[in-house]
């Protein structure tokens, strides 16, 4: 196999790696996985999380996890730390909420 051939195979297999990544990453949040995060002292935030990196609820016309279309959607939460939610300062002077924004 010549060096171009081997180099063309491994950017595929890597393209390949991150396209099946990103589908997995972007699948809804399993109740299984949502009760663990609960269990380990995690809280929903609602406003704190960056567009597309949101655990679930973001709103009319998403579906779920990393569905959230701007940074810091009112509307979409993130699990963070236990009691660290309302400490969370956004860059709008806002804080994270335990409620939609």
């Amino acid at each position: 196999m010549s060096a171009k051939s081997t180099a063309s195979c491994l950017l595929l297999a890597g393209a390949l790696t991150t396209a099946l990544a990103t589908l997995a990453a972007a699948a809804p949040l399993t109740k299984a996985e949502a009760d663990a995060a609960l269990s380990a002292g995690k809280q929903k935030c609602f406003g704190v999380a960056l567009k597309g990196q949101n655990d679930c609820a973001a709103g009319p016309g998403t579906t779920c996890q990393g569905t959230s279309t701007v940074d810091f959607q009112g509307n979409s939460w993130k699990f963070v730390q236990g009691g660290t939610c309302e400490s969370i300062v956004l860059p709008n002077g806002k804080h994270g909420s335990l409620t939609a924004l």
